[in-house]
């Protein structure tokens, strides 16, 4: 929403201040001043673990009102924030279009979809300009069925009924699964429902598999009653969420939009600086398991916290149309106009960071420390696992192995966990412990996956595939 609303009104001036009309009384010569509120409407969808750090964090921590301009063209002016939340994109853009909305954070496809719409639009276009998180494999995206059900993979949902958010980056990625595996649309019912909605009737075994996006897809099976058997991984197309902006708003107002982009940095650096402490808050305001969040923001986590714009998502972005072209969902779009770097550009400059640096690196913020169970230091960080104790603190271990003997001595002692967290072994995802599938080889050795087809293509090279429970019993000295 973009409103000028002006106080004071006075017959042949826009706006005057009680103090400006007693000058005018008494000298007759005083310039009037204004006085104006500036109205920023942001979407944004706190329950999307991906957005935290372009919505609820900047939102609850008053990251943005730090840096919103006060002088120049700015002076009597309040600058109102209308944050809007929403469970998914296409709202978003449809609060955008209307013109109630001036940023707006969502997933990959919905951003390409709100290109494609705005370049429509007479009034203004929209403005890739910055990215949120991001995943290159394209874990975070997901499908899970019932824990109780006997599916164990995409195949096995033939003809079943799977609900997604239509519209979504999940359903994007389901899509683009059906093309790449050569099948009909028709190869299941695909029907529409929001994630509170899927999640319940997944629950009560209305349906038979949810397509999801972050972070329903490790959400529902940390609660306790579903199970995974497709991840994003798998379409080998990177996931990953931005901001985008109206162009007539930046065009008018580029203090405003690198006050923002300043509160985005901001909030990567408040979540860096004390991941348990910023899944705990999140929490807090979203109702997410920190535990869930954990797995996403946390070091090694499955999303990589970076604001620049990588090329690898411009290239994604482009296959995200022409998925969409194939499907006839949109018509051409040129991903590389509706990209604008300039404001972060500028934004990074400001404080002295490397921009290109940064927008070359993949790198993520890694687990590290000191394992307390098999004496060593932490060296490979995606070898490695995490426990979270209850009421206390997240302790890291170098390897599964460690991390599962770990969990052993803990249970002898009657001390508490949250959760322990493990890496897969082909991909290097973050994955929940009770949830992988492993493979034991009866050495010591013990790898995790987050698929049980490929901890059975791995086990034909020597090793039993066991669930977690079995790894546990397994797991007695750490490795």
């Amino acid at each position: 929403m973009l409103e000028r609303a002006m106080t004071g009104r006075f017959p042949g001036l826009r706006s005057v201040s009680a103090l400006a009309l007693l000058a005018l009384a008494g000298a007759g010569i005083a310039k009037p001043a204004r006085a104006e509120t500036l109205t920023v409407g942001i979407g944004t969808q706190d329950t999307t673990t991906n957005t935290a750090t372009v919505g609820v964090v900047i939102r609850q921590l008053k990251l943005l009102e730090k840096y919103l301009p006060k002088t120049g063209k700015y002076a009597g002016t309040t600058i109102q924030l209308d944050w809007q939340n929403f469970t998914s994109g296409p709202p978003v853009t449809n609060g955008m279009m209307a013109g109630k909305l001036q940023f707006g954070a969502m997933g990959d496809y919905p951003l390409v979809v709100n290109g494609a719409t705005f370049q429509n639009n007479p009034e203004s276009r929209s403005r890739l300009i910055a990215v949120a998180a991001y995943n290159l494999d394209g874990s975070g995206n997901g499908i899970v069925v019932n824990k109780a059900s006997e599916y164990f993979s995409f195949e096995d949902l033939k003809g079943k009924v799977v609900s997604v958010p239509f519209g979504s980056a999940a359903h994007g990625m389901v899509l683009k699964a059906l093309q790449d595996k050569g099948y009909p649309a028709t190869y299941f019912r695909l029907v529409s429902q929001s994630p509170e909605v899927g999640s319940t009737n997944l629950q009560e075994q209305k349906i038979d598999a949810h397509a999801d996006f972050v972070p329903f897809a490790e959400l529902l099976p940390f609660r306790g009653f579903a199970r995974k058997v497709f991840d994003g991984v798998e379409t080998n197309l990177p996931t990953w969420h931005g901001v985008v902006v109206r162009s007539d708003f930046a065009d008018r107002y580029p203090e405003i939009v690198e006050a923002y982009l300043k509160a985005v940095l901001d909030a990567d650096a408040w979540v860096k600086a004390d991941p348990k402490r910023a899944a705990e808050q999140i929490t807090a305001w979203t109702g997410t398991d920190k535990e869930v969040v954990y797995i996403f923001l946390g070091p090694g986590g499955i999303m990589t916290l970076d604001p620049t714009i990588k090329p690898q998502l411009v290239e994604a972005a482009r296959e995200d149309v022409k998925v969409l072209q194939r499907l006839d969902r949109i018509k051409a779009f040129d991903v590389g106009p509706w990209v604008d770097e300039g404001p972060l550009r500028k934004v990074f400059a400001e404080r002295g960071l490397d921009y290109a640096q940064q927008r070359a690196s993949t790198a993520n913020y890694e687990v590290r420390g000191e394992d307390t169970y098999c004496k060593r230091p932490i060296t490979e960080p995606r070898k490695a696992g995490e426990i979270w104790v209850k009421g206390g603190a997240i302790q890291p271990y170098a390897s599964a192995a460690c991390t599962l003997g770990a969990l052993n001595e803990m249970k002898s002692k009657g001390q508490a966990v949250d959760v322990a967290y493990v890496f897969d072994s082909v991909r290097g995802v973050k994955l929940f412990a009770r949830e992988a599938f492993y493979v034991v080889d009866g050495k010591g050795g013990i790898a995790p996956f987050l698929l049980k087809q490929d901890a059975e293509a791995a086990a034909r090279g020597g090793g039993t595939v066991m669930p977690y429970d079995e790894a546990l019993k397994a797991a007695v000295t750490g490795g």
